[in-house]
């Protein structure tokens, strides 16, 4: 087995992470999940749950990752030797979306190129419906789409290519190249629209407290939801980057600079997204609340559309903005794949090279299959039920199995704490033992509430509409199949003693 990788330098760690946390949820799902749950209010449970669960998690994964050393499988099975399958359902996850994901990332290079001549038309959601995707029924292929198939090539080929560098002189230098050009990207994005004629009533949307909303169990739940999915814990990622961190790195510290600057950019893209929507509703004369739209159709419909009706410098702000998404995308997909390249290193032994070219390579492959024709309704399908039932499910039973029933939580205390400035107290051992299980399972409790039962024929019809058919193998196979591939990679044998190795077992 090779010597583990680390980073260069303390600040190299930090990019990637913050790289990994800092994705396309951040500008196409945080604003309008802020503004459909009491806007400027909605900080309120949103700061809650950054301090209660998601700096605490990343505190917990990034010392269980520098604590074992190794990636999330072989981290698990050094903290206990039953729990390793747990490990790899987390890669598996981390794998599935890394198939689709790279495709969204394609779709931003395909529209920052079509950017240059607004390409898409006075009609951007048939343009990219029909004329881009090409979008057939669900549960049909129907061939590759050129125009998808080609710019994904090109993803994976710089995917792959950082990745066969290596931690040091790949993710490393990568991240400290693309974070700073995205943020200064995006700042260029939001000083021109803070400019914008309506955009001031477009921030007075976005920030105008409903309080009354804060009273809301589902507000802060969304909360919770928002940070859970936006810092990149719970499959795997934030244990493989800190098991690259030296012996001495404060690991506190680096969590809460992490968590602090992921919600920042959240914020700065909320006021990019409403000051340009605010525009839109101004250009359209109807109310802000009737153009906010979050996701797929925000990214690639709504903006499009927007970008038409600028009074200047369109084709400017639009390259801008698509490729503000390809930088965001690629620090993510980056720190995804490096989950299961540095899993596949561990359990098997095999080189870096090897890993990079077994695990990107099918990766690289499968995602094709969003390439086709009925590659949205996939990939729709899959993003669905595998965040859902696949992350989720994956955070709740990690804080259990740690803080439960292998009770380690005073153990990754003091670890952290004889190497970090900022001591970790009571308030962290509350919010891993006993805050963040209750909201994750009431979480998980609604959702299964409301799709368990759609498993089968009913009166009340699949996510979007989906045929029963369809839903059940691209979407809930899906989230199955992670967990049960993960268990049964979990069963093979190792490679090399996973007991052998430089790492704390105290």
């Amino acid at each position: 087995m090779e010597e583990r990788s680390q980073w260069g330098t303390r600040a190299g760690f930090i990019m990637a992470a913050i790289g990994s946390a800092v994705g396309l949820g951040n500008i196409w799902r945080f604003p309008a999940v802020a503004y459909e749950n009491g806007g400027g209010a909605f900080f309120i449970p949103y700061l809650f749950a950054l301090l209660t669960a998601g700096i605490p998690i990343l505190i917990m994964e990034f010392t269980m990752g520098h604590k074992y050393r190794g990636a999330a499988p072989l981290t698990y099975r050094r903290m206990n030797k039953k729990a390793e399958g747990v490990g790899w359902w987390a890669v598996m996850v981390a794998f599935v979306i890394a198939t689709y994901y790279s495709v969204i990332i394609a779709w931003a290079i395909s529209y920052t190129i079509f950017s240059f001549n607004l390409k898409w038309g006075e009609d951007p959601t048939a343009f990219l419906v029909g004329d881009y995707l090409q979008v057939a029924d669900p549960g049909t292929f129907g061939g590759l789409v050129p125009g998808v198939a080609i710019p994904l090539v090109v993803v994976w080929a710089i995917v792959l290519f950082i990745l066969f560098l290596g931690v040091k002189r790949g993710l490393e230098i990568a991240n400290r190249i693309m974070i700073p050009t995205l943020v200064v990207v995006f700042l260029i994005i939001v000083f021109r629209a803070i400019t914008l004629p309506g955009a001031l009533e477009g921030l007075d949307a976005f920030f105008k407290p409903d309080f009354s909303q804060i009273l809301s169990g589902e507000v802060w739940v969304a909360a919770y939801g928002q940070i859970f999915f936006s810092l990149s814990i719970a499959f795997a990622i934030m244990i493989t980057y800190s098991s690259y961190l030296p012996k001495k790195s404060d690991i506190t510290n680096n969590a809460f600079i992490t968590g602090f600057s992921n919600s920042g950019f959240e914020l700065l893209a909320g006021i990019g997204v409403f000051s340009v929507l605010g525009f839109m509703a101004a250009q359209q004369g109807v109310a802000v609340d009737e153009v906010v739209e979050g996701g797929v159709g925000l990214a690639f419909m709504v903006f499009p559309a927007i970008i038409n009706e600028f009074p200047a410098f369109n084709e400017f702000f639009g390259v801008l903005f698509f490729l503000s998404l390809v930088l965001a995308g690629f620090t993510s997909l980056l720190s995804i794949c490096e989950t299961y390249i540095a899993g596949l290193q561990d359990k098997f032994g095999l080189s870096r090279t090897k890993a990079v070219l077994f695990g990107g390579g099918a990766s690289a492959l499968i995602a094709f299959i969003y390439a086709t024709r009925g590659g949205l309704n996939f990939l729709d399908a899959a993003d669905y039920f595998i965040n859902q039932f696949g992350v989720a499910v994956l955070g709740l039973v990690e804080v259990v199995l740690v803080a439960w029933v292998f009770r380690k939580l005073k153990t990754f205390k003091d670890h952290a704490n004889e190497i970090s400035d900022i001591r970790l107290g009571n308030w962290w051992t509350i919010s891993l033992g006993v805050i963040t299980p209750i909201v994750l399972g009431y979480m998980l409790f609604d959702l299964f509430r409301t799709n368990l039962l759609r498993l089968f024929p009913t009166d009340n019809g699949n996510y979007e509409g989906y045929p029963d058919f369809f839903i059940n193998y691209s979407g809930w196979a899906v989230a199955i199949g992670a967990l049960v591939i993960g268990i049964v990679i979990g069963l093979l044998p190792w490679k090399k003693n996973p007991e052998e190795g430089d790492y704390d077992d105290r």
